[in-house]
């Protein structure tokens, strides 16, 4: 699979020069802010309709269609501790400049909602309670809309919920971050971060350090999409690129923006079918 060079032309750093912040442009003039670094958005603020109740802990993924499914909360000392979930699609347009996440709920919902444990096995069962709970669409079909009605109390959640099996399609960002990524020829590095798209939540792409591998570090981009499996009992993630394509590949720099001229060159390098 042939390679090609990124442009010579440099781009000018972000604005603030540390964000990890990627510009996506969708009109000729016009850039808005789409793309956010997973460990960036660890430790946003959540807000309520009527106030903060709490930050952004985690965030849980379908592996199988490479979205964001469920925003793990941390409410701090407001529900003592209390973990709970919120699903994108209760989230209002964010602040990242105040590193903000407003949502449509209050806070009187999140307060009655159910809470999930500390290490958040989520099964197929709890996600009906949940999305029943809130009146929020369930992913994966109409077929288990009828295992509870939409006047589910946070009780009647607790009583149904009791099989905790964990659905195996759904996984923590911070799990895969530090798993090794895999190629035929051998290791490409470790997952640094990850990047997500914050209107569709899609993850979009992979930042790996190439330290383990090279002799010195280096951070290269990917795309999620180029994951071919993960093998979760070695917390490995395994992709169809050679070690040369990542060896000559361009050194990440977050402090650039990346808009969809930088894309298309990143797909173009690598040889790959753009997902726009």
């Amino acid at each position: 699979m042939g390679t090609r060079k990124f442009s010579d032309r440099q781009q000018e750093p972000a604005a603030n020069g540390t964000r990890s912040a990627f510009r996506l442009q969708t009109e000729k003039g016009k850039e808005t802010f789409m793309f956010r670094s997973i460990k960036e958005l660890n430790g946003y603020k959540i807000l309520a309709t009527d106030g903060e109740c709490g930050t952004v802990k985690d965030i849980l993924f379908d592996d199988e269609s490479n979205i964001a499914r469920y925003i793990v909360v941390n409410t701090g000392g407001w529900l003592t501790g209390r973990q709970v979930l919120i699903s994108p699609v209760a989230i209002d347009q964010p602040d990242f400049d105040s590193h903000n996440l407003p949502t449509v709920l209050t806070k009187a919902n999140i307060e009655e909602s159910p809470t999930i444990e500390a290490d958040y096995p989520v099964s197929r069962q709890y996600e009906s309670a949940l999305a029943s709970f809130y009146n929020w669409p369930m992913y994966w079909g109409s077929a288990a809309s009828s295992v509870l009605s939409r006047q589910t109390t946070s009780a009647e959640v607790a009583t149904q919920v009791k099989e905790n099996e964990g659905d195996p399609h759904l996984r923590s960002t911070r799990e895969v971050t530090g798993y090794q990524i895999q190629c035929m020829e051998g290791p490409l590095g470790h997952i640094e971060d990850l990047i997500v798209d914050t209107e569709s939540w899609s993850l979009r792409y992979l930042i790996i350090d190439t330290k383990d591998w090279l002799p010195t570090s280096k951070k290269v981009i990917i795309a999620f999409d180029w994951i071919t499996h993960f093998t979760w009992e070695d917390r490995k993630a395994h992709v169809d690129l050679t070690q040369d394509q990542v060896k000559n590949a361009p050194h990440y720099d977050s402090r650039l923006p990346v808009n969809r001229a930088y894309e298309t060159q990143l797909y173009d390098f690598y040889g790959r079918p753009s997902y726009w």
